[in-house]
């Protein structure tokens, strides 16, 4: 489940309703990096696609840089409250998971972040 469980209610919550988990990643990204992430953000409603002005831009064609949307909710201020709540939960869920969880550098190159998310996660459960 992808941003599943927010909160040490909901992890139980999934937990009483017998939903287990055999691996629980967290991803550690500083904050101006998740927000330099998000404000950047923009999809093409036509193709589906997501673009990033800066580290994945856009064809440089007229029609569909005019129809990128950039969503309402990524906004630097909007990224700092989601980042509030998240700093304010992020230790119970933790809590909770502690014996499956192994925490990756989200910053670093993203083929190198895929390669080490992959072997963790065919790595047998103990």
């Amino acid at each position: 489940l992808d941003g599943f469980p927010r909160t040490a209610v909901q992890a139980k919550a999934l937990a009483d309703a017998g939903i287990t988990a055999d691996k629980f990643i967290l991803l550690s990204v500083p904050d101006e990096i998740l927000i330099e992430r998000c404000v950047g953000r923009r999809s093409d409603p036509v193709t589906g696609k997501i673009y990033h002005l800066t580290f994945n831009p856009p064809p440089e064609d007229p029609e569909i840089v005019a129809r990128l949307v950039h969503r309402s909710d990524d906004t630097e201020e909007a990224m700092r409250k989601r980042l509030k709540m998240y700093q304010a939960n992020v230790d119970a869920v933790r809590a909770y998971y502690k014996e499956i969880t192994l925490e990756f550098d989200g910053a670093v190159d993203k083929m190198a972040l895929a390669d080490s998310l992959a072997e963790f996660v065919k790595t047998s459960p103990e």
